[in-house]
């Protein structure tokens, strides 16, 4: 007689509004199972998560825990029948310890009001010996990288007892390595007889963890299977409902040109020394580091985001010091940070006052807006970038990711930008709109002769994109990688030495 799934959704469904997130959605997630669930933003994973969880209730379907049906299942219901969640920010207390933040709330559900930490200590080392790794119990959270927080929201999750724990996105920040032993830790729960449920869009790590896979698109189940009957073509399909055709970007003939954007011999505070660096017209070059490396320090330095720079910078052989934004634009310059949401665009706006914003000089010269000339600007722009939404008067904070990050790139290609740094270019945006994106920047370099500097933690998009990478390490220019050495197991290589350099 086969045992009952751990737990099991019949025939979910959830509507916001209008809208259905989950639509006659059925999963069974067994114990001790490793389950990877894939999907493009906005196709129901979250909010299937937060019913698993018991954040939202089903407007229709059951939920069965052991065999048993849940009539109504609530957070604390859900955490007692051990399901637990990761979220991509770990939920962690970032000032307090490592021992701390493992047994807290242990302390709690026994009701204590004084913490043992004898026994404290004790527990937060025997949960890290299972896990096989090594931490300082005393460090602050907020000090550990974020493979190191990941660890301590997996030990937390163990000592709450856990059956099942849901992973969202959990290799987002993670080097090579890093997944590597993430993997060994989610098999080594496996034998101790906890399932995983993995959120992810990265289709190689899901072949190479899941052992069986679904698929949401809409808010419906579109496909599911053990992961031996998928490939990545496959994945992506189902994902996208279409099949992808992303080519590696490959440079013009750069001989003869000058070039677009020098440093030489920058430094960035403590964060970059001696940083030598020149920017063709009609190329992409990526910087590779791990997080703190000092790549994001030398992109607002450029941007004049930081006045602790020292050395020389050039655009177009002619001397530049931005000490502000509009300075920056007016070198040519233009910058997408890594966080649109807080740090780029308005939210209540629309795309028209968003894709301005950083124009107003040629739109408002005179403290007049010309209302006509931005709207047909903003149109064209619209069009270039390929945004799916019903206008340009559209709230951004309606947009999906993927279309909020065309409207943050066209704004700035709107500036008439003759160099463009982007940080995570596609952090947050699903698979489909990420090879859109791609493909956009890659034309608008090649027939704009645009010099794009691109960061990014994400390998394959680095190997895809750019016709030379630099590696940087502490600060410093490390490496050179392009033509056929411009590989991601080389990239990734790269970051695996520069993470031994650190450990050694």
């Amino acid at each position: 007689m086969t045992s009952a799934p751990l737990i099991e959704l019949r025939n979910i469904s959830k509507r916001f509004g209008g809208v259905r997130a989950l639509d006659d959605v059925s999963l069974s997630l067994d114990g001790a199972r490793i389950h990877c669930l894939a999907g493009e933003n906005g196709s129901g994973k979250s909010t299937l998560i937060k019913v698993v969880s018991g954040v939202y209730q089903p407007d229709e379907g059951e939920i069965f825990i052991d065999g048993q049906k849940v009539d109504r299942l609530d957070p604390v219901t859900s955490i007692a029948h051990g399901v637990q969640v990761i979220y991509q920010d770990f939920s962690l207390f970032p000032t307090l310890s490592v021992v701390e933040n493992l047994t807290l709330n242990t302390f709690l559900r026994e009701g204590k009001t004084r913490i043992d930490w004898t026994r404290a200590r004790k527990m937060a080392r025997e949960v890290l010996a299972r896990l096989d790794v090594s931490l300082d119990l005393d460090a602050t959270v907020e000090t550990l990288p974020a493979a190191g927080r990941q660890i301590v929201a997996i030990a937390r999750a163990m000592l709450a007892d856990a059956r099942l724990i849901i992973m969202d996105e959990p290799t987002t920040t993670l080097t090579g390595r890093e997944v590597e032993r993430l993997f060994r830790i989610v098999r080594d729960l496996q034998a101790d007889g906890i399932a995983t449920l993995f959120v992810s869009h990265k289709m190689r790590e899901m072949l190479e963890i899941s052992e069986r896979l679904t698929v949401f698109r809409n808010g419906k189940k579109v496909t599911e299977g053990p992961i031996s009957e998928f490939d990545e073509r496959a994945i992506t399909r189902a994902m996208t409902g279409r099949d992808l055709h992303q080519g590696r970007f490959v440079a013009p003939n750069l001989a003869g040109r000058k070039p677009r954007l020098e440093l030489r011999n920058v430094s960035v505070g403590d964060k970059a020394r001696d940083i030598n660096l020149t920017l063709m017209p009609g190329e992409i070059v990526g910087l590779s580091g791990l997080i703190g490396a000092g790549r994001k320090a030398i992109a607002q330095a450029i941007f004049g985001l930081r006045q602790d720079m020292s050395g020389e910078m050039l655009v177009d052989g002619v001397p530049v010091t931005p000490k502000s934004v509009p300075e920056a634009i007016a070198a040519g310059l233009a910058y997408v940070p890594e966080d649109r949401l807080s740090e780029g665009l308005f939210l209540t706006r629309s795309i028209r006052d968003n894709a301005i914003v950083s124009s107003m000089e040629r739109f408002a010269p005179h403290l007049w807006l010309d209302a006509e000339k931005a709207g047909a600007e903003t149109r064209k722009m619209f069009a270039e970038m390929a945004i799916s939404a019903p206008g340009i008067d559209v709230p951004v904070g309606t947009l999906s990711g993927g279309n909020a990050q065309r409207v943050m790139i066209g704004r700035w290609l709107m500036t008439q930008a003759r160099v463009l740094i982007l940080n995570g270019p596609t952090v947050g945006v699903d698979v489909g709109s990420k090879e859109q994106i791609h493909g956009i920047i890659q034309e608008l370099t090649r027939k704009s002769d645009l010099a794009v500097l691109m960061i990014s933690d994400d390998l394959p998009e680095l190997a895809a994109n750019c016709n030379r990478v630099l590696c940087i390490t502490e600060g410093r220019i490390m490496g050179e990688l392009s033509g056929e050495t411009l590989t991601e197991e080389a990239l990734d290589s790269a970051l695996s030495r520069e993470i031994e350099g650190e450990t050694a």
